[in-house]
């Protein structure tokens, strides 16, 4: 029995396993998410993008690149800007590969993408700090603020350089803090305290004027009602003078005496009191009024 004869039996297994290793090397599949790239040799041939079960020579490579969205973080970096202000800026880049074959032939893989995708953000970044100034960049006045304008030409540009040389896209470029470097902190600090503390005189100076012009005008006011009520008083006044007058003379045409005798009784009432001495003559009219309860004639 030669060597053919005693390995018989193991043909149909081995067929079998290379008709599997056959397909398994023939066919693949593509998911929703990726892009697969066939390779000849180390060739980009063509891409697959299309979900589904797909086949190639088994000579030939499949390589899957993820084609969802990415966000890079570059490091921060420090930019200066049209009016010579260091900034600490610290942006994200979100991108995604577009173009597989082109990415493989110039970058290679998504760690090398993100190296020439910070090259371009960097560069551009600087180009656009550098054509304005602080305050279209940072301001309390929403009407001077240019970011997001120059943060959208900055995507577009960035997008075009990036898909051209490394068929990625760039969806979009934004900032995510700005900062200041630490020398140049303390100053910038006490420019806005000084800031807010002319800010603070003037807020105290115009409430001090309106306080003040507030008082002159309670003043004026105090003083005409005073003036009224003065004037109303001494009127009301005057007013019962008469009536006190015209009573009395009512009284005096009606009795005579009795009120001539009331009268004395209210001055001396008002002349003494429990402490005072007096020393009367026999003709005096109190003494007559203590003794008898009447006046002289």
């Amino acid at each position: 029995m030669n060597w053919l004869e005693r390995y018989r039996k193991y043909y149909p297994a081995t067929g079998a396993v290379t008709l599997l290793l056959f397909f398994w090397l023939t066919f693949y599949s593509v998911r929703e998410t990726e892009f697969v790239l066939v390779t000849q040799f180390g060739r980009p041939l063509y891409t697959v993008s299309e979900a589904g079960l797909d086949a190639k020579w088994f000579f030939q490579t499949s390589t899957y690149f993820d084609k969802r969205m990415r966000v890079y973080n570059p490091r921060p970096s420090e930019f200066l800007t049209r009016d010579k202000k260091n900034l600490v800026i610290e942006s994200y880049v979100a991108w995604k590969i577009q173009d597989p074959k082109r990415f493989v032939e110039t970058v290679g893989d998504p760690i090398a993408g993100e190296m020439r995708l910070h090259d371009i953000v960097w560069s551009g970044l600087s180009a656009a700090l550098g054509t304005h100034d602080l305050d279209s960049i940072i301001s309390t006045n929403i009407n001077t603020v240019k970011a997001n304008e120059m943060l959208d030409q900055l995507s577009s540009d960035t997008d075009k350089r990036a898909l051209a040389q490394y068929g990625i896209q760039v969806v979009d470029v934004r900032i995510k803090r700005i900062n200041l470097p630490d020398q140049n902190k303390q100053s910038v600090y006490a420019r806005m305290r000084a800031e807010r503390e002319r800010i603070a005189r003037q807020y105290r100076a115009e409430g001090e004027e309106q306080a003040l012009r507030i008082r002159a005008d309670a003043d004026r006011q105090k003083e005409e009602m005073l003036s009224l009520a003065y004037k109303d008083a001494e009127k009301q006044r005057g007013e019962g003078d008469a009536e006190s007058t015209r009573t009395y003379s009512q009284a005096y045409s009606r009795n005579p005496r009795f009120y001539k005798l009331l009268r004395t009784l209210e001055a001396y009432k008002k002349v003494f009191d429990d402490k005072t001495t007096a020393i009367l003559s026999s003709d005096s009219e109190l003494l007559k009024v203590l003794m008898r309860g009447e006046t002289a004639q």
